[in-house]
């Protein structure tokens, strides 16, 4: 988790935040060796989850989309194919061992679409810049969650299938926090979405959760436990920040 104090002005790039995690791991949000038990005293434990930040990636644009369907291209207007999927963050705040929603917080959401592509982005393969589907942005409410409507990602070669996510707090004493991760899906799941269209038009994919090297750093912990719905699947991804 980074800090950021505008009279230090620490900011790390991309490149050093990709060189800080081969140097040393994920990091965990309270420190190494720290559990949940012995942080939260008794708080609530469905909320306020230790979970290991994970690298922003190479794709990650600041589109600043204030919106909760993340579905839609706003450039064109068109919807991206897939199984729909219900994605809610509970973000808490924990502090001196108390366990409170934390509401007003940014919630940035970008993955692939089910053909492992991603917008705005130019890469070897494809070249999406100006488009914008398939990423987003929610305040968390009073409640502390952010809810997001999109779909089962698809793979790409050498990563197991994910979605990013960040978390930007409101500055608060001209400081702020900015937390970010993946999530993952468990591969029996992945395996019985991608085996219909529009994903198996893909083919095969290549790598599951354990062989992928990002996974391996803290990926257990960052599962996702989907349930069905009538036409697709919903989850619930609760994290606790502590925020001084």
């Amino acid at each position: 988790m980074k800090e950021y104090d505008e009279q230090a002005g620490l900011l790390f790039s991309r490149r050093e935040a990709l060189v800080l995690l081969g140097a040393t791991g994920a990091g965990y949000l309270l420190g190494e060796g720290q559990t949940v038990a012995q942080t939260l005293s008794g708080s609530p434990r469905s909320l306020c989850v230790v979970r290991p930040e994970q690298t922003e990636g190479p794709y990650f644009v600041d589109e600043r989309l204030h919106r909760s369907d993340i579905r839609t291209d706003p450039t064109s207007g068109r919807s991206v194919p897939g199984t729909p999927l219900a994605l809610t963050f509970q973000v808490s705040r924990f502090r001196a061992g108390e366990c409170h929603p934390l509401p007003d917080a940014q919630v940035d959401v970008w993955h692939c679409d089910a053909s492992g592509v991603y917008s705005d982005v130019e890469d070897v393969g494809f070249n999406t810049l100006g488009q914008k589907f398939l990423r987003g942005h929610q305040m968390t409410d009073a409640r502390g969650e952010a809810r997001f409507m999109t779909i089962y990602p698809g793979w790409y070669p050498i990563r197991t299938v994910h979605i990013h996510f960040k978390i930007r707090t409101t500055p608060r004493a001209r400081r702020s926090v900015e937390f970010t991760s993946q999530v993952y899906f468990p591969d029996e799941l992945t395996d019985r979405v991608q085996g219909s269209l529009p994903y198996s038009s893909n083919g095969s994919r290549r790598m599951r959760n354990r062989q992928d090297f990002i996974f391996r750093q803290g990926g257990d912990a960052l599962m996702l436990d989907p349930t069905a719905t009538h036409d697709g699947y919903a989850a619930t991804f609760p994290i606790g920040l502590e925020i001084p």
